[in-house]
Order: C-alpha cells, then structure tokens, then sequence
C-alpha cells in the first residue's frame, strides 16, 4: 500500500495536564497522518511506503530513519531544498481532544509534491493507495494528488481520509470544494462526522453515508467517536459500537483506525468486520501516549476484542 501526504514530527509534554507554557520537557515521536496510517498498517504485517517530502535537516534525517525501523519504505520521501520538516507541539489537555501547534510555514514540503516527483508506475499498480483531504489544501500538491487520482482511476482501494484540519484552510466552502471533487476518484472514504459536515454538508452519519454512497463511493465509513462507527455499502450498513477505554490521548486514534482499515480493505473482510477491528486499533492507542510508537500490533487488537 501507499499513503500520500503529511509527515512530520511529534513533540509530546513530559509533564502531562499543564499548560504548554508550563512544560519544561518533551519527548520526540514520527507522525503526520498518511506516516501514521502506513506504520499502523506495516505494524499488522502489511508492505507500506509512504510519499512525501521533508526539509533537508536534522528532522528529515529522523524521519527516514524511523520510517524504515517501523518497517515503512522511505524510498518516495524526498527533499524540499528550501523548507523545513514539520514539527507540531501537542499539549495533552484534554486528553481526549488535545489543541495541536503546528509548526509548518511557509507552508509544508508535502504540499510541494510535483508530478515529476511521483512513482507513477507504482500508483497504478498498488493495492490499495491512500490519499488524504489536507494533500489538496494548498498547490502543487493539490494538482498533483488530483492527477495521482486521475490517472488510477479509482483501481483497487483508492481511499481518501477526509482529515480536516481547519488550520489548513482559509474556510469551510474552500475545503469542501476542493474535497468534493476527489469524491468523484475515490471508492472508499474515511472521516469522522466533522469531516463528513466539510465533505457533504452534514454531520448526520447516516445522511453523510447517503450523500457519499450517491457519489459512486463503494464504502463509506463515519467514525462517531464515543457513539461508534457506522460502516455503510450500497447493499447494507451497520454501526459498530465504542471500545471503552480510559483516553491518554486521542491523537493517533484515527490513524490507527485507518491502517486497520487498510488492512482488512487489503484481506478482503466484509466492511463490518474491518470497522470491528479498525475501531479496536484506534481505542487500543487513544489510551496510549504517541501516534507512530502506539500502533497496536494483530496479537494487541485481537485480544481487545475478546474481552
């Protein structure tokens, strides 16, 4: 599988529940979205790589190297000469819904992918690629993740996740025109009910499912936070109901639901499954501190599910 977009890296509190003014330490984690989803999905047996860019520094050094150590292929992650690797500053509280600081101006060397940058053979051919709503927030990375899209043809898995960010975008309407046009080149869509609202225009997870299955979507998930998910085909649907844990932190949760998802979409498990399981992932590290280092491993999950 390929995942297309945000990498960078995480910065978490040593001392938890204080301000980040009052932090003195921090510990240093890989992460960003399509990083995460790629490291969850390896950490269950998949091959994995990853398509994006990092600054030429100290950071970007780390980000390849840690990448490779989860088993990730860095062979698509290239340079921006004249940016820097992301850094986004977490504060831990609360912990369900932590306020991130993003360190990513002028703007972030994910969003400078170019066509001549792409693996063209390998987005054809993949099994599953895995596209994100930030990767067409800002040019050239939007017209180059449009063309990757164009060019499969919605082959195989071809997933977007919603993950809306709104200090990526200028507003709303922005968001939602840009997204709305990757609805057309996908077959799977991923989001929570917020995302849902930015993409089709409403929260209601059902409605949400309507509108996205009326666009030729194949599958069709909302994540529901404390209510579940709700995983929805054009023949049936089914709402999958909360893991209950104690949250450390909810950041990751969503991408270690995505790699599960990527997982079964790849084992070929009926979509209520694949929702079972993937929300089994994404409990197992909202109760654990850092997205990449948390991924659950099949064993973890597994047995979260039969307790």
């Amino acid at each position: 599988m390929l995942t297309v977009g945000r990498v960078g890296v995480d910065l978490y509190p040593e001392q938890s529940g204080v301000p980040l003014a009052q932090v003195r330490t921090f510990a240093k984690f890989l992460g960003g979205t399509a990083t995460n989803v790629s490291v969850a999905a390896a950490r269950l047996g998949r091959r994995a790589a990853v398509l994006t860019k990092v600054g030429p520094d100290g950071f970007g050094d780390y980000v390849r190297t840690a990448l490779e150590g989860f088993g990730v292929s860095a062979r698509y992650v290239s340079t921006a000469p004249d940016l820097r690797t992301p850094v986004v500053f977490c504060e831990l509280n609360p912990p369900a819904d932590p306020p991130l600081l993003f360190y990513r101006l002028p703007t972030a060397p994910d969003l400078t992918l170019t066509e001549d940058e792409i693996p063209w053979d390998e987005v054809d051919s993949v099994p599953l690629l895995w596209v994100t709503g930030t990767g067409v927030s800002a040019e050239p990375g939007r017209r180059t993740q449009r063309e990757m899209l164009r060019r499969r043809g919605g082959r195989g898995h071809t997933v977007l996740d919603l993950d809306y960010r709104p200090m990526f975008w200028p507003d709303e309407h922005t968001a939602r025109t840009e997204i709305d046009w990757m609805l057309d080149h996908v077959n799977v869509v991923v989001g929570n009910r917020t995302e849902a609202r930015v993409a089709v225009g409403t929260d209601d997870p059902d409605a949400a499912a309507d509108r996205l299955l009326a666009r030729g979507v194949e599958l069709a998930v909302i994540k529901r936070g404390a209510d579940g998910v709700l995983v929805a085909t054009a023949d049936a649907r089914s709402t999958v109901p909360p893991c209950r844990v104690e949250v450390v932190c909810g950041l990751g949760a969503g991408d270690a639901f995505g790699g599960a998802l990527a997982h079964g979409l790849l084992a070929g498990w009926d979509p209520h499954r694949i929702a079972t399981y993937a929300n089994a992932a994404g409990a197992l590290v909202a109760a654990r501190l850092a997205c990449a280092d948390a991924m659950p491993t099949a064993t973890e999950i597994e047995e979260l599910l039969c307790t």
